[in-house]
This record gives structure tokens, C-alpha cells and sequence, in this order.
């Protein structure tokens, strides 16, 4: 058995904010078994644990598998990435559809930055903004420009459940609803963000709900379940929750968490699996400024820092 664990460091394009830390670097780990990979990264704000009890755990689990033991991570990024390494693949898998553009920033930098010259010959469908960052007025008088200037575009607002119910309900009634798809998360509590879309008529979605796997019903208003798998973790919860939207008539995207482009690519391929139809929220790959694969999808090592290597294990 070959087993190995490896560990990144990508620059940022930027230093980006993660629920109120300042991130420069996107670090995470890759594992692999008998030459198939998973990628590990704890998402700094949105995952319970940290990169360095990722490492701990991944490293038993590896140690584990040499002895010939079945393993069971309790961590969910680790879970992920475990279960993507010993996944049986579909053979000659279709291209998912490609991820609609992500945009986040100061509001006024984006007004100004809009690439609309380019997309008025071709609008996305869809285009994502994250939102309950700024100032409320600024956020919406972004949305009301890109409403302007991209008439036939939807957009997709997250808010990361940064609202009170109250700040939620009067940032909803001056959106212009038939331009937004649907509002993912605006409040911290299920309870809440329901009451929101019943006060406001706004369409939701669920994300950080599933990621921290907690309750929730189906409701009209509810539109889609936005999956994050490595925040997720295992490959069979996340199963059971394309099943329970398909159940429900909800739509399933498949969303990443600024993984590396080996991440994003594992991601492709799950989003090809489960949601053929729906274009999936991956447009984060063109934050980073390094790869960790080349271009025909070989893992570069050579510029990995090697944790564990046991390629002569039984």
C-alpha cells in the first residue's frame, strides 16, 4: 500500500477575510493511497477544527491503513479527504457545468471593477455576492447596479448567517426579488432566516445549516441546499443530502471552500455526479496564485513540504 501526506501553502491574489481573520496564505494538506488523492483543508471561521488537528488525525488514519486497520476520521475535513482518496470514481465522468463568477469586496472597488464590458456580449446566468460585510446601504446599492447593468443575470446573495432576523427582514424588503435566485443563510438560526423569507417573500438557501449539521424542514420559500463537502466531511452524509433535496424537489449546488485546484477539481467531479444540471459555486480557484497540479492533472510534490511517506508499507 502507498500512503503519503503532504502539505500546501498557496498565496492569496490578495489577503482575504474569513469570519473576521486575515488570511494571506490558503494552507491545507493533501493525502494519498495507492496514488489516488484527497485534499484536507480546514477552512479557517467555517471549520470546527484546525489545520493542525487535521494533520494529527490524518497522520494516525495514515499509520492505521499501514497496519492493515479500517479507519474512520472523525474530523470532517479529514473525512473528505480520506473518502475522495478511496472513492470508486465513475469511469469516463462528464465535465460539470462551469461555476457562475463570485464576487466579494468592498462594494464601491466592485462598482468600479465590473467587468460588465465583457459579460454584455455574454451574461452569466448566474453571479454570486457575498454580502453582510459592508455597510447595508453600500451592499445595496451595489446590488441595484448589477441588477442595472445585468438585467437577464440572476443573482445569488450569501450573507454566511451574518444578519439578526431584524437586519435580514430590512436588508429583503428593498431587494429586487425577481432578480435574486435565492438568499443563502442570512441569519444565524433556521428559525430565523424561515421567518425572514416568510416576512420578505425572499427565497433562500441552506449552507452553513448543513455544514454544522443541524435541523432542518422543508419550506416554499426553500430553494436549494448549497454543499460544501469538505466542510461537509464524509462523502456518504453529503450523499444523504443530495437524496433528501432530490426528495424534496430542492436544487443541489455543489459550493467549494477555496480549496487548492486539486481540491477543486475533486469537487468538479462530485458536482458532475450529483448535480449534472446546476452550475456549481467553484469560481474560487482564480484567488490563488499557485498550483498544486500541472496542467495534466499530475500532483507537483516536488514543491509540496512531505509529512508522511510510506510508499514501502504492506
Amino acid at each position: 500500500m502507498q500512503l503519503a501526506l503532504y502539505r500546501y501553502s498557496l498565496p492569496f491574489l490578495q489577503p482575504l477575510v474569513f469570519k473576521g481573520e486575515r488570511l494571506a496564505n490558503r494552507e491545507g494538506l493533501l493525502v494519498s493511497i495507492n496514488g489516488q488523492w484527497g485534499e484536507i483543508a480546514p477552512l479557517p471561521g467555517f471549520s470546527t477544527e484546525t489545520l493542525a488537528e487535521a494533520e494529527a488525525e490524518s497522520l494516525a488514519c495514515l499509520a492505521a491503513l499501514s497496519r492493515g486497520e479500517k479507519v474512520s476520521p472523525a474530523l470532517q475535513s479529514v473525512q473528505f479527504g480520506f473518502d475522495c482518496a478511496q472513492r470508486s470514481w465513475p469511469s469516463n465522468l462528464p465535465a460539470s457545468l462551469p461555476p457562475y463568477p463570485l464576487l466579494q469586496g468592498a462594494p464601491a472597488a466592485l462598482i468600479q471593477s465590473l467587468p460588465t464590458a465583457d459579460w454584455q456580449a455574454s451574461p452569466p446566468s448566474r453571479l454570486k455576492l457575498k454580502v453582510a460585510r459592508y455597510a447595508m446601504e453600500e451592499e445595496l446599492a451595489l446590488i441595484e447596479q448589477l441588477a442595472a447593468r445585468l438585467p437577464t443575470t440572476k443573482l445569488i446573495l450569501d450573507a454566511n448567517g451574518g444578519w439578526t432576523r431584524q437586519e435580514a427582514q430590512r436588508f429583503c424588503e428593498r431587494l429586487p426579488l425577481k432578480q435574486i435566485d435565492y438568499l443563502e443563510e442570512p441569519c444565524a438560526t433556521f428559525a430565523d432566516t424561515i421567518a425572514v423569507a416568510e416576512a420578505t417573500g425572499v427565497a433562500i438557501a441552506l449552507d452553513e445549516t448543513l455544514t454544522r449539521g443541524e435541523e432542518w424542514n422543508y419550506h416554499p420559500q426553500l430553494k436549494a441546499l448549497v454543499i460544501k463537502p469538505s466542510l461537509v466531511g464524509s462523502l456518504s452524509i453529503c450523499g444523504a443530502l443530495v437524496q433528501r433535496a432530490r426528495a424534496g424537489n430542492l436544487r443541489v449546488v455543489i459550493s467549494s471552500s477555496f480549496e487548492s485546484d486539486l481540491g477543486l477539481g475533486l469537487l468538479s467531479r462530485l458536482a458532475s455526479v450529483w448535480a449534472p444540471d446546476e452550475p456549481p459555486g467553484l469560481d474560487t480557484g482564480h484567488w490563488l496564485t499557485e498550483r498544486v497540479t500541472t496542467a495534466t492533472g499530475e500532483v507537483m510534490t516536488e514543491s509540496l513540504h512531505c509529512l508522511s511517506n510510506m510508499e514501502n508499507s504492506a
